[in-house]
Formats: C-alpha cells, sequence, structure tokens
C-alpha cells in the first residue's frame, strides 16, 4: 500500500561550469528513492582517496530546494559494499535556504585506495518533506515502556515484560 500523495517535488538545479557535459541526477528506476550524484572533477583529472583519508568531492550542482522540504545525501551501497566508501556525515542534510554547491565528504574506509574520475557517482540524493517541530520547555516528561535506555536497549523492556508473564 503506497502513500496517497505522491506528487514529485520539484526541485530546480543550476550547473556550474565544472559540471557541463554531465548528465542532470535521475531516477535508475521508477521506484527509486534516491538519484546518483556524480564527481565533477575535471576531465583529465583524477582524486585518489587512500585508505582512511576523506576529499570533499564537488558535484557542480547547486540547488533550490522549495520551502518544507530538504535533501539528504547517503551512501551508495556498492561503493560501500565493494570498496569501502562511504559519505562521512551520513545523511548529509541540505537545507531548503542553502544556495552553494553541493559538495560529497567522502571517506575510504577500506584498505586500499580507491581512484575517483570525472561522472563516477558518488553519492545519491533523496528529497522529502520536512516536518517542524515545536520545543515546548517542560518540568517533567510522561513515562514509556523503553524508558532512559538506549544505545542498543531497544527490545529489552519489552523482553523483560515477557518474562515477567510467565
Amino acid at each position: 500500500m503506497g502513500l496517497t500523495d505522491t506528487r514529485p517535488i520539484e526541485v530546480k538545479v543550476l550547473r556550474l561550469p565544472h559540471a557541463d557535459g554531465l548528465p542532470l541526477p535521475a531516477y535508475a528506476t521508477a521506484q527509486s528513492a534516491g538519484v546518483d550524484l556524480m564527481a565533477a572533477i575535471g576531465p583529465d583529472e583524477q582524486l585518489t582517496l587512500k585508505a582512511r583519508e576523506r576529499a570533499l568531492v564537488p558535484t557542480g550542482l547547486v540547488l533550490h530546494i522549495p520551502d518544507g522540504c530538504e535533501a539528504q545525501v547517503r551512501p551508495r551501497s556498492g561503493l560501500a559494499l565493494k570498496h569501502g566508501i562511504t559519505v562521512l556525515n551520513s545523511p548529509g542534510t541540505i537545507d531548503a535556504d542553502y544556495r552553494g554547491e553541493i559538495k560529497i565528504i567522502l571517506v575510504n574506509l577500506g584498505h586500499e585506495p580507491f581512484v575517483l574520475r570525472r561522472g563516477d557517482r558518488i553519492a545519491q540524493l533523496v528529497v522529502a518533506p520536512v516536518a517542524r517541530a515545536i520545543l515546548v520547555a517542560t518540568t517533567s516528561l510522561e513515562g514509556s515502556v523503553r524508558g532512559a535506555g538506549g544505545f542498543g536497549s531497544t527490545g529489552l523492556a519489552a523482553q523483560r515484560q515477557g518474562h515477567d508473564m510467565e
């Protein structure tokens, strides 16, 4: 069962000169959640990420994301699995009011150097609506089954309750 409002969100894209000739990001399939972002490094250049090294990789794109939306930059699973390449601040958030070039912080968590060339797909971009919260100061909060448990504690409270019922 899908969502009822699946209208596309229009995002304006400005291609910077160093991205000339590269295709605009596009969905690979009808059900893809994100579009691939490409490295906009020079045609005769390459960028080598040594093991444990990080780099800021240009895409040559500037986005106008509509109010009430954000874009998230996420790793590509194939790069992560095959080479240990991931997006360091994943997911990276691009706010609707940002008008600078989209650059991707890639890190090589693998053991071998990894070479990037112009047009290589380096990350995914997912555009989504954002819910704005109103934070209200209070002096107490309602309890929950989980309580203050964190970092691996989900499900433990339910397991303890299950043992109490036996």
